[in-house]
């Protein structure tokens, strides 16, 4: 059983021979433990320290492409290596290493094919600015109920991935991979737990990926709609559209009431306009949600090729 702990960095030259020399290299049902470090672009030496300070794999872009990409490569690399399971950590040492033990336990037990750190469960994260917590619980409440479970921290980096679920996921390549890769897995039935993770943030330390708050509301709601509208598309589109509908319908009963009072359309012709532009925009959302059904099948179709091809490509020797 091999475990590749993955390390994503960028500019980390400072901390990432701490976090290097942090992580624990034996745990109960491993046989194999490597660590892997993908220097996004990094400006300074983070290449050079990982590799001196033990890292097993050092992936370098020449260019920054930000988390997502740099997850992307994570993943395919770690595939190509034969990783049973991949455990993803920040090189900055927020995350404490070793409870990745006990992130991987779910997995190695068969209960979950993907589990997540969650910082706001039995250990509060320490110094997360209040705005980001309160954000972060929000949307993570929103997404469960458009997928119909729940969903505790959708944008915690620390997580552990079976092999399974390294093969199906679709991983986005820009700004952030944290929140497509959980909805993209429940969409895809995989089994997704939450496990109370101890989290550290420096204060004098700026985030790498968030460059303030209006940024980060800004990329968090263009990726979780497009995520849910892609995975959850009835819902997305038609659960609208039909109570768009209604309310038309209630609008049209009104007219009426209000109409064989005095038979006389002029007086209520707004409730009139009003039931007709409701059932107008209400049914283009519900044909939405069929033809966006009809996408998400086709896509399904094309997933399980690509699932396919990957498992033929990374057979483990």
């Amino acid at each position: 059983m091999r475990l590749i702990i993955n390390i994503p960095a960028y500019n980390e030259a400072e901390n990432i021979a701490k976090t290097i020399a942090s992580i624990p290299r034996s745990y109960t049902g491993i046989t194999d433990v490597k660590i892997q470090v993908i220097d996004d672009g990094s400006s300074d030496d983070t290449s050079t320290v990982a590799k001196n300070a033990g890292a097993d794999y050092v992936v370098r872009h020449d260019v920054n492409r930000r988390l997502g990409a740099s997850f992307h490569t994570a993943r395919i690399n770690a595939l190509s290596v034969g990783a049973d399971i991949m455990v993803n950590i920040d090189a900055d040492g927020q995350f404490d290493p070793g409870q990745i033990q006990s992130m991987i336990d779910p997995v190695l037990s068969g209960k979950a094919d993907m589990v997540v750190g969650d910082r706001f469960g039995d250990h509060e994260a320490q110094n997360m600015p209040w705005t980001k917590k309160f954000l972060n619980k929000f949307a993570a409440r929103l997404v469960g109920a458009f997928l119909g479970v729940k969903t505790n921290d959708l944008t915690c980096g620390f997580r552990a991935h079976n092999r399974e679920t390294l093969l199906r996921l679709n991983t986005p390549t820009g700004f952030t991979y944290t929140q497509e890769t959980i909805i993209d897995a429940i969409g895809k039935n995989l089994s997704v737990v939450w496990h109370p993770v101890n989290v550290q943030y420096f204060d004098n330390r700026t985030s790498r990926v968030v460059k303030s708050i209006f940024s980060f509301v800004n990329n968090s709601i263009r990726i979780i709609i497009r995520a849910v509208r892609d995975v959850r598309p009835m819902r997305f589109f038609g659960v609208p559209g039909f109570f768009l509908i209604a309310l038309s319908l209630v609008s049209f009963v009104v007219f009426l009431s209000l109409y064989f009072q005095e038979f006389q359309i002029t007086p209520y012709r707004n409730h009139l306009l009003v039931s007709i532009a409701l059932f107008l925009v209400g049914l283009q959302m519900v044909v939405l949600a069929f033809i966006a059904d009809m996408i998400r099948t086709n896509r399904k179709l094309t997933e399980e090729v690509q699932y396919e091809l990957r498992k033929k490509n990374y057979t483990k020797i």
